[in-house]
């Protein structure tokens, strides 16, 4: 056999072999799948169909509210809801983008962000926040967020309005923050 023929036939069976672990490479990758289902949620916040899930994020922070005058009952305070202020990760852990308001907003790190409108909230465990369902505003910007259609928050840990500081008229005005946690459940259509 000719030096030419020998180093053609090399380099032949070195392509197919390439080809063929690149190929056994390929095949064992996977799109990462997301193992979250909403069936045992409550149905006012599941997401209809034709929808899927695009992105899960673990939400921990703080939760603010201020002491104010009760609506409609003159004479009595109560804390009120002000506003978020947590970092979101995604499920390795790693920081992904932040979530705060007022308004609520969600901004991803690729600078992405939206708002959005609450649609319904569901009782979740005692000490925490409600299982919360919004249609989320047109994003701003190009990444992550653009085309979400629907956020849900899940699995919740605190964040409710303290019971052990007293919200009294002699206190209106003053604010504090709850820690809490929660899953921000990003959802698009599907194409």
């Amino acid at each position: 056999m000719s030096t030419t023929r020998f180093a053609y036939r090399l380099a032949a069976f070195a392509a197919v072999t390439s080809a063929a672990a690149l190929l056994a490479a390929c095949g064992s990758m996977k799109s990462p799948a997301s193992n979250f289902s909403q069936a045992s949620l409550p149905a006012p916040i599941q997401v209809p169909a034709g929808h899927k899930v695009a992105w899960e994020t673990v939400g921990s922070g703080d939760i603010t509210y201020e002491c104010r005058d009760k609506a409609n009952v003159p004479g009595q305070t109560e804390w009120v809801f002000v506003g978020p202020d947590a970092v979101l990760k995604d499920r390795s852990g790693k920081t992904v983008g932040r979530y705060y308001g007022p308004p609520a907003t969600w901004e991803a790190n690729d600078g992405s962000k939206l708002t959005a409108t609450q649609l319904a909230v569901a009782p979740s465990s005692p000490g925490s926040l409600p299982y919360q369902l919004v249609k989320a505003n047109p994003a701003m910007g190009a990444g992550a967020l653009v085309d979400v259609s629907y956020i849900q928050r899940v699995a919740l840990q605190g964040g409710v309005a303290p019971a052990d500081k007293p919200c009294t008229t002699a206190t209106k005005g003053q604010k504090t923050m709850v820690k809490y946690q929660a899953d921000y459940i990003f959802w698009k259509p599907t194409m």
